[in-house]
């Protein structure tokens, strides 16, 4: 067989939030000879580490990561652009001869690499942008994204209220074309042999995480990440300041609430981002091979279906420094 026809490999490793996807990636990626891409959309800004649990230095040195710390906060990374880097990445992985592992909990941005989605071809149009603004900034987020879930309730069940960039984008293309934002995006041809690897662990047992991982972010100091940002001139109202923990921080360093009142909320908040993370990749979907996160045992069986897989798949020579050690 020639190798060279194959359609190349590719591992995704999904799961909600503070379920285990980072340590598992890092010791999976360290195994079979991999390289790890983020398909986490907090995680592309520079100086948000804390609030994003971002993995540390030590973690990113272990083996090599991309699309982590690859813009600034007042940049706008769309899900076009993420999918074209996230495609080049993989590329560039395979021709090295590593096994591409990408990992993260924002369905839609890996849904758009392993689908091939392909995105409305609607041109921006600034001037109903700036309407659609006014009219969050008079109305508020959670009245616009009223708008458009009477417009289309399937785009906005898939899209956070808070979400006010995606929720103008949908409403442009929908305005602009008189069809739903949710019927024009297209899925293509997958360009990748997928294997997916989802965590799961009990819900009970998840919240803790959640809630231990946000006490221990303003331990680590969180408040002073976010001064920080807006000392350096990144606005408040910049989309990326808007994720989970970082806009009640904002909060706070405006009197708006109590740092006890910010934890609360952002647990509350968090919770229900989890529920949201579960509707995208359902444990009763037969595509995705599901292990229990808290498992001594996981990372074991998990190695070995990978690399019988790639035995399977026929990707004994170009991987063959990893099928070898199965013998």
């Amino acid at each position: 067989m020639n190798v060279e026809s194959l359609t190349p490999p590719l591992i995704a490793i999904i799961g909600p939030t503070a379920v285990g996807k980072t340590e598992l990636s890092l010791q999976l990626a360290e195994r079979l000879n991999g390289e790890i891409i983020s398909s986490d959309s907090r995680l592309f800004y520079r100086g948000m580490n804390i609030g994003t649990a971002k993995p540390s230095a030590e973690e990113l040195a272990r083996v090599p990561h991309h699309l982590i710390n690859v813009a600034d906060p007042d940049e706008i990374w769309s899900l076009a652009t993420f999918q074209k880097a996230a495609q080049k990445a993989i590329a560039e992985i395979r021709e090295r001869g590593k096994l591409p592992f990408l990992v993260g909990g924002t369905g839609q941005y890996l849904r758009a690499v392993t689908e091939g989605w392909l995105p409305p071809k609607v041109e921006a149009d600034e001037r109903l942008r700036a309407e659609l603004e006014k009219m969050k900034e008079s109305n508020g987020p959670e009245w616009l994204h009223a708008k458009l879930a009477i417009l289309d309730p399937q785009a906005a069940a898939k899209i956070d209220y808070r979400n006010v960039r995606r929720t103008i984008r949908a409403m442009e293309v929908i305005l602009t074309t008189g069809k739903k934002f949710s019927s024009q995006r297209k899925s293509g041809t997958s360009p990748y042999n997928l294997l997916t690897i989802g965590l799961k662990r009990p819900r009970a047992e998840l919240y803790d995480r959640v809630d231990l991982r946000i006490e221990a972010m303003f331990a680590a100091g969180l408040l002073g990440e976010v001064q920080g940002l807006l000392d350096e001139g990144y606005a408040a109202e910049l989309p990326s300041m808007s994720a989970i923990s970082y806009r009640e921080c904002v909060a706070i360093l405006n009197g708006e609430m109590t740092q006890d009142e910010a934890i609360t909320q952002i647990k509350r908040i968090t919770r229900v981002f989890v529920r949201r993370q579960a509707n995208w990749f359902k444990e009763d979907d037969a595509s995705i091979h599901w292990f229990d996160a808290g498992s001594a045992e996981s990372v074991i069986h998990i190695e070995k279906l990978i690399r019988n897989w790639l035995i399977k798949m026929g990707f004994q020579r170009i991987f063959s420094c990893i099928i070898d050690s199965i013998k």
